[in-house]
């Protein structure tokens, strides 16, 4: 709850969505009140142009005043009920006529309007002098009037009470409309892998956030730079370092030939294994940097290429290094899948797994090539019986260089990381398992190429 209060307060979209319904709020009471007040006054001037046009009427018109000099107009409704009477005869008793009781108003009201109190009661009295000398008095009750202004006060509020929900509504759909080009960044962002760094298009953003996406594209092309010397260095390394190797293993197979005693010979075996792996992990690196490489220069050709066809390319390729540790190397089943991808990345894939499993399994174990079609995806599994991986392990693997401890095998470390590299470039996904769940031994490595429509799938030969 406490993270999410803090990711609230420091959203730039919230605060905005937030004084934007302040300030709404704070003007459509301020216009509110205003027009409260104004409505309410305005209904006073309209009941006292009630009490004035009364009044000029009976004397225009000579209109007769209750008999008595007392009375009232008398309406079936109350709040339109207006008193008339005569002030030139103070009322006897404070009754008029019969059934019209008359207000005890003094005598010496000025003529105008003005507000008397009688008793409890407060009224609105507007006095008039007649054409013949008598003195007439229009009123009305306030509390009737106050009821009638403020009726008509409330109504003219009606329109705000709806406005301003409908108005913070739009609001929020506004604010959440302007930022999703904002959220959409971050999502685009976020998807990519940690090889595209290709610039970010500012075009749709809004101007205000330009300079912010310049700056972001100003650091991936800083950032590719340095990668890119990264990579020159490490292939021009290793380029560097094949002739050096190639010499020293020429002269290694000449001292070979000489008459050498058999301890002599014994350390030439273990200069000869060691530039046998010196030369593995050249060629490691430069693969390593190809598929870097490729990573972030898109475009390399591509073309449907037979799954079939590429596993029966690195089990020739393989194949004598399998034989030397007397490892059953082959392929299960005859289901073929293909894929539109690049041949060289692909079977550097296969390859580079199928080295690994080889390296790490026992002599006289298995190593098991088998591709899976469905409508989903198309998946290439390599399977052997060896020791497997941990799955505490199988998160650092796919770095570089990572060999997990006590494994006596010749390798660089770098296998897993190039199909990582690969499977990223091509967007296909990886995963380790035990060959053998229950026992939980060997390696099972799957990679699912996704196809947005139904595989080839046939038979070898077909």
């Amino acid at each position: 709850m406490d993270g999410a209060k803090r990711e609230m307060k420091n959203s730039l979209q919230t605060r905005l969505s937030l004084w934007l319904s302040y300030a709404i709020l704070i003007i459509a009471l301020v216009a509110g009140g205003i027009a409260f007040i104004s409505a309410f006054n305005e209904a006073h001037e309209l009941q006292d142009d009630v009490l004035r046009q009364v009044a000029t009427m009976f004397d225009r018109h000579h209109l007769p005043v209750p008999a008595g000099g007392f009375g009232r107009v008398a309406v079936s409704d109350p709040e339109s009920r207006v008193f008339v009477q005569m002030l030139s005869v103070p009322p006897a008793g404070g009754v008029g006529t019969a059934g019209n009781p008359a207000l005890a108003l003094p005598p010496d009201l000025r003529d105008g309007l003005q507000t008397v109190g009688i008793g409890r009661v407060t009224y609105r009295v507007m006095v008039r002098t007649l054409a013949g000398g008598e003195r007439i008095a229009v009123a009305q009750e306030t509390e009737v009037r106050d009821e009638i202004a403020r009726d008509s006060a409330l109504r003219t509020l009606l329109p705000f009470l709806i406005l301003v929900p409908v108005m913070l509504l739009v609001v929020a759909l506004l604010v959440r409309r302007i930022f999703r080009k904002v959220a959409d960044l971050s999502v685009e962002i976020d998807r990519r892998g940690e090889q595209e760094l290709h610039p970010i298009a500012p075009e749709p953003l809004p101007v205000e956030i330009r300079p912010f996406v310049e700056a972001i594209n100003r650091l991936f092309g800083r950032v590719e730079q340095a990668m890119d010397a990264q990579r020159r260095f490490v292939a021009d390394a290793a380029h560097e370092l094949r002739s050096p190797l190639t010499a020293i293993s020429l002269q290694a197979e000449r001292l070979a030939q000489m008459k050498l005693s058999s301890a002599a010979h014994e350390q030439l075996g273990v200069l000869r294994q060691g530039i046998e792996r010196g030369r593995g992990l050249l060629e490691q690196l430069l693969a390593l940097a190809r598929a870097n490489s490729s990573a972030v220069a898109p475009g390399r050709p591509m073309s449907v290429q037979s799954v079939q066809r590429l596993f029966r390319q690195v089990l020739e390729e393989l194949m004598p290094l399998a034989e030397a540790k007397g490892i059953d190397l082959g392929v299960v089943g005859d289901t073929d899948a293909r894929l539109l991808v690049n041949e060289v990345e692909l079977f550097s894939l296969i390859k580079n797994l199928v080295d690994n499993a080889i390296r790490y399994t026992p002599s006289g174990g298995r190593v098991d090539l088998s591709v899976l079609a469905a409508d989903e995806a198309i998946t290439v599994v390599v399977a052997d019986n060896g020791p497997g991986i941990p799955e505490a392990e199988r998160a650092r693997v796919f770095d570089p260089f990572y060999r997990i401890l006590g494994s006596d095998e010749i390798g660089s470390g770098l296998g897993l990381s190039i199909v990582r590299t690969i499977a990223d470039r091509v967007g296909a996904m990886v995963s380790l398992g035990w060959a053998n769940d229950q026992a939980q031994t060997g390696l099972r490595v799957t990679v699912a190429f996704p196809v947005e429509k139904k595989p080839h799938v046939g038979q070898i030969g077909s």
